[in-house]
């Protein structure tokens, strides 16, 4: 059952953990590592997020960020 839609508030901070199926690890070098924090960037910008503090470990990330604006996505 899919969870429900979260509610982001404008300008309220959020701390966001991504982790890897089951934990398992989702960065195996640097690269991956970089790619990750380029992409992030990327789309702080694109979609209005400040990004205060981010720490990126072998089986998750931690994302402390603050939205701009509150978009809705519909499937």
């Amino acid at each position: 059952m899919p969870r429900k839609p979260r509610a982001s508030v404008v300008g309220v901070p959020e701390h966001i953990i991504q982790r890897g199926n089951n934990r398992q690890v989702i960065f195996t070098c640097d690269t991956g590592m970089k790619a990750y924090v380029t992409w992030l960037k990327g789309y702080a910008v694109e979609f209005e997020v400040a990004i205060h503090a981010w720490v990126l470990m072998s089986n998750h990330v931690h994302l402390l960020c603050t939205p701009g604006q509150i978009r809705l996505f519909l499937a």
